[in-house]
């Protein structure tokens, strides 16, 4: 399928084994306005509308061409606005995402940009063997939810060489709510080589009922992102999460650089143990290396819970400069060639079962 030499206003289309979707350099796919045209319809167990672009139990598929797929997102970030500050989201239908890949298997997205997504942008959804590189992914850093990729419950996943700039998560690790007991853990994703602008950083989480394993992040510039490595669940929805590696990460002005959190959306100013449940997240063996960050306003938050503390995480030539100072709670940090520079002291402040052991 071939797009050239214009603007194509397009409904939903989906795709089917061994095809190439070819968006040609000075082409757009731009997504219709009426919201009429995304029918209603169950989105990873859940009430959802159906996707720009989708595929669902599809091999062998390809995006590329230079050209850009637009979602056209903008009026449907109004109506989710509305609903958010009316403060009535029961029944609410989630927005449609803009490409979504639902058990799939090697799948290449190429040389393109896909930009203005009502919602999530890019989501290989228990899709493996997935490779998506050297393009941009766009929508105003206001734009509600628009995450860029989402790799959820996915294996051998490869992000390289992309420009991320959004409103939300610029990457996001993801394995489901506990809606289900058979969620599958997110395994293998890469991420390198990249630049992430506007965006809440590159996350695991929150969703993480299912756990995720075996993620190497590397060679990366953030510039202006809420934060930088941002590893977040809680108690209604975690699981294991380990064998994280980060390295070679620069960061110009981003708010929390490091933000480690078994509690979300927030950390409370005291708490208790709780009973320790299947969806206990327990987070170990994280390793950062590598890493500098300036211009920051809180340099590090990391904050296990009291009955699942955070363990084996290990900084090795971390520098992180900015207002405050690294702030640790129900974790043990060990770190080699670590500074923290904040305006205000403490460089670091040790909270309830926070400990950090220089080598």
């Amino acid at each position: 399928m071939r797009l050239a030499g214009g603007t194509f206003l397009s409904g939903p289309i989906v795709l089917k084994s061994h095809i190439t979707l070819d968006v040609e350099k000075g082409a757009t796919l731009l997504g219709s306005p009426d919201h009429n045209d995304y029918p209603e319809m169950a989105v990873f167990r859940a009430k959802g509308r159906q996707s720009l672009i989708s595929a669902s139990h599809a091999e062998d598929l390809t995006i590329t061409g230079g050209g850009t797929i637009d979602g056209n997102g903008a009026s449907w970030w109004v109506e989710a606005r509305k609903h958010k500050h009316s403060g009535v989201v029961k029944d609410v239908v989630f927005r449609p995402r803009l490409v979504v890949f639902d058990h799939c298997r090697h799948i290449l997205i190429d040389h393109v940009t896909i930009e203005n997504s009502p919602s999530w942008q890019v989501v290989p959804y228990y899709s493996d063997y997935v490779t998506i590189r050297d393009g941009r992914i766009y929508a105003p850093a206001h734009s509600p939810n628009t995450d860029g990729i989402d790799p959820f419950s996915s294996s051998h996943v490869m992000i390289e060489n992309m420009v991320i700039d959004d409103g939300d998560d610029n990457v996001a690790i993801k394995s489901g709510l506990p809606g289900s007991a058979n969620n599958s853990p997110s395994t293998g994703i890469t991420v390198r080589d990249c630049t992430f602008l506007h965006g809440h950083g590159m996350s695991i989480g929150s969703e993480a009922a299912g756990g995720v394993q075996d993620v190497h992040v590397s060679n990366i510039v953030f510039r202006g992102t809420e934060n930088g490595v941002r590893v977040k669940s809680a108690r209604d929805r975690g699981a294991d999460i380990s064998n994280l590696w980060y390295s070679n990460l620069t960061m110009e002005g981003v708010k929390t650089p490091l933000l480690i959190t078994e509690y979300y959306p927030h950390i409370p100013d005291h708490d208790t143990a709780q009973p320790v449940t299947r969806l206990t997240p327990h987070f170990y063996d994280i390793h950062i290396s590598n890493l500098t960050a300036t211009g920051a306003m809180q340099t590090a938050i990391i904050a296990g819970l009291p009955e699942s503390p955070i363990r084996s995480l290990f900084l090795n030539n971390v520098h992180l400069q900015g207002e405050k100072g690294m702030r640790i709670s129900n974790a043990t940090v060990t770190a080699h060639g670590l500074t923290v520079r904040p305006a205000v002291p403490p460089p670091v402040i040790l909270l309830d079962g926070g400990k950090l052991i220089h080598n």
